[in-house]
């Protein structure tokens, strides 16, 4: 998710990419795919994963891989038409021609990025009790408090930062697949306790560790032959990302029994020290301390610059686009990413918030697809190639919104309704000179 995330705070910015060197070619497109893909759900999700589908887990993140190329297909047609900042809410934006529904999908995709915080936070949180004893949710949200000080400080996170970050996240997920390698093929990995419908609800629950994969579409300008190479990229960057995955889903269950692991809070250490002793498993745990909290920072940065860009756009009120005169930064963003943050951790349960952010996200992924399909109709978009991954998408994202429970689903909607009520608040604003035009 890291590298997706200053590219996403690039475009919040408002700043051009016309005339940057096209120098990206297929080898590092795929690096950075990888790159936006590999982070902390992962590490937090695999147990509340193995709750649902038990030994069964890997094929969850089979599922979730192909229902997110079918939507990352269709974000890479539409970027290679709609090269601009406001990516989903252009997108929908264009093929609606109404303002409302673009607010609508723009104000999800900054709410799924909140809830996303809360989320990851709650991963880190849970590694932390699992080592202290104290409880999870007051370390996610000491982590959100810090990391929006942070913020509002003016850190910038640099390539480099990144790329090595992304190493060690994903040398974490290599050392769990070498450490269970001797175990493989000692259970059985067809054995779930609650059958298909245990295998759908993990991946309801999974799917979050892939999303960013469409943070790829962001550097098409900077792509050599990128209507070739971004979707090139992009079925290279989910079949590596995937393939470690399934690797350590099945190196984690055949390492610890999945009646073990399910729900565990902190299943890549549990599995770490059951292979290599207390000292791995502490070593595996600092490895997803790092991931998650770094995590944190690169979305609570990316949220307040999304909310900041938004407000420049006069699509939020004016006060969000306010700088701070020392710092520079965008103060009150930051402080109403922070809250809603908070206020989503406060939940508790790792489990139910992923499954809020991923509820929304996939609401997201089917205007997105949607989007297309009405744009090939008026004959917007050319050809036919993307149109069969484009109704796919469409309905697999109608089937998974009806994998979630009663109270994710109703939450959600709600949260969504809010996004409505939130443009018939803001549009008599925006003709008073309150919010920027």
């Amino acid at each position: 998710m890291n590298m997706q995330i200053q590219a996403g705070m690039k475009a919040a910015s408002g700043k051009s990419k016309d005339g940057l060197e096209r120098s990206i070619g297929l080898f590092g497109a795929v690096a950075y795919g990888v790159g936006t893909i590999v982070g902390a759900g992962v590490y937090a999700l695999i147990g509340p994963g193995v709750a649902n589908a038990g030994n069964a887990v890997w094929l969850a993140f089979v599922i979730a891989a192909v229902i997110a190329s079918f939507t990352g297909l269709c974000y890479a047609k539409l970027s290679s038409i709609y090269p601009t900042a406001g990516a989903e809410y252009d997108y929908v934006g264009q093929a609606t021609k109404s303002k409302f529904l673009a607010f609508v999908v723009g104000w999800l995709v900054i709410l799924s990025a909140i809830i996303s915080v809360a989320a990851v936070a709650l991963g880190f949180g849970g590694y932390l009790q699992a080592i202290t004893g104290v409880p999870g949710p007051l370390f996610a949200i000491g982590l959100i408090m810090v990391m929006s000080a942070v913020n509002f400080m003016g850190i910038k996170e640099s390539l480099v930062a990144n790329i090595v970050l992304t190493i060690i996240e994903v040398a974490g997920v290599v050392i769990i697949i070498f450490l269970g390698a001797g175990s493989l093929g000692t259970v059985d990995y067809l054995e779930t306790p609650n059958g298909l419908d245990g295998i759908m609800a993990a991946v309801g629950v999974i799917f979050f560790a892939f999303i960013g994969f469409e943070g790829l579409v962001k550097i098409g300008e900077e792509t050599k032959d990128p209507a070739r190479t971004i979707p090139r990229a992009l079925i290279l960057s989910m079949i590596i990302s995937t393939t470690l995955y399934v690797l350590a889903a099945l190196s984690v269950v055949s390492l610890l029994p999945h009646q073990e692991l399910a729900g565990s809070s902190a299943a890549l250490a549990d599995a770490a020290e059951a292979a290599g002793g207390a000292q791995v498993g502490l070593a595996m745990s600092m490895i997803a301390l790092i991931s998650t909290a770094n995590t944190v920072l690169i979305l609570l940065i990316a949220t307040s610059r999304i909310a900041y860009g938004m407000s420049k756009r006069s699509a939020l009120p004016v006060f969000l686009s306010r700088v701070h005169p020392r710092e520079k930064t965008p103060h009150f963003a930051i402080a109403v990413s922070m809250a809603l943050a908070i206020l989503f951790c406060a939940f508790g349960d790792i489990k139910f918030v992923a499954n809020m952010a991923n509820y929304t996200i996939f609401i997201v992924f089917l205007a997105v697809d949607s989007a297309l399909l009405l744009l090939w109709r008026r004959n917007v978009v050319k050809g036919r190639w993307f149109v069969v991954p484009a109704i796919l998408g469409v309905a697999s994202s109608l089937v998974m919104l009806t994998q979630f429970d009663l109270v994710v689903t109703v939450l959600s909607l709600a949260v969504t309704a809010l996004g409505a009520l939130a443009y018939r608040l803001i549009s008599p604003q925006l003709r008073s000179g309150l919010v920027r035009t």
